[in-house]
């Protein structure tokens, strides 16, 4: 049996991971020393154990009740990130959208700067085709790397997946590991320049410095469910620690306290309100994570 020479904490309050501050504990979560470690636990691991990915905990919801398996933290640990040619960036899940973006900048390859402004790792951009400003992630992938419950590593072509709004189809079963992009050699300098800018905006119009999980709906077609949102008066409604945000509505925050159950209920409120007002549903963009039916 493989060794394994990453870091386990058992009971481990997912709040301390996830960015809106909400969610019970993890029974187990595992931190792999580096890839080849993460496949060793993954060859080890009970097939019928429930896991988690977690990166920076953005776009998620945990319930209360914690979750009742195994999370595999990738912040911090798969961080590899590389030039592959020209025009081609080797980068592991662990590595923060803002980091790729500025790196990609810095050697002088544009595309992926709207990627500073999304507050997640790439697995998460990989995983709903995260996008901000007209981009969209999948635009720019050539190839992933991804692994399954038995340990194995695939390399699949990104003509294997179909991205669509907010979420990518493709093979089952697998987890990403890493993504080679394919951009545009450019002006770095203009790069960081309008990262700069994107991320002086991003500052203007959202709660940036209070726990979020960033935007909480889809937008409708052909609409913006911040201004369903904001027509209605929603902005300021709160439900214990719970808040819309009045800075941008369709955000909300973690005033101090929250519970998951304050940000659930609120998301149902304001989804029955525009519903009722509009015949408009939206739909929420943030994943949720139950506790014992996970």
């Amino acid at each position: 049996m493989t060794t394994l020479r990453g870091r386990w904490q058992f009971d481990e309050p997912l709040s301390r991971h996830t960015s809106w501050r909400v969610g019970g504990p993890a029974r187990r979560l595992y931190q792999p020393a580096d890839a080849d470690d993460l496949v060793g636990f993954m060859r080890q691991l009970d097939p019928d154990e429930p896991l988690l990915w977690l990166g920076l905990g953005s776009n998620l919801l945990v319930d209360d009740a914690g979750f009742p398996g195994t999370v595999i933290l990738t912040q911090g640990t798969l961080d590899t990130l590389e030039l592959r040619g020209e025009r081609r960036l080797y980068a592991e899940v662990g590595v923060s959208s803002a980091k790729l973006a500025r790196f990609a900048a810095r050697h002088d390859l544009t595309g992926i700067e709207f990627l500073a402004g999304i507050p997640g790792t790439l697995g998460g951009a990989l995983a709903m085709n995260a996008g901000a400003w007209g981009g969209e992630t999948w635009s720019f992938v050539r190839r992933v790397w991804t692994l399954d419950r038995q340990g194995q590593i695939h390399e699949r072509e990104a003509s294997e997946y179909e991205p669509a709004y907010r979420e990518i189809r493709g093979p089952v079963g697998e987890w990403f590991l890493a993504a080679e992009l394919e951009l545009t050699p450019g002006d770095g300098a203009a790069g960081l320049a309008r990262i700069r800018e994107l991320l002086d905006q991003r500052a203007a119009t959202q709660p940036v410095g209070q726990p979020s999980c960033g935007s909480v709906f889809r937008n409708p077609p052909g609409d913006h469910a911040a201004r369903l949102i904001d027509s209605l008066g929603l902005k300021g409604t709160r439900i214990g620690g719970a808040e819309v945000s009045e800075k941008h509505a369709n955000f909300i925050i973690n005033r101090g306290g929250a519970t998951a159950t304050d940000i659930a209920r609120l998301i149902e409120q304001i989804q029955e309100t525009v519903e009722r007002h509009t015949g408009i549903r939206l739909m929420p963009e943030v994943r949720r994570i139950a506790g014992e039916q996970a």
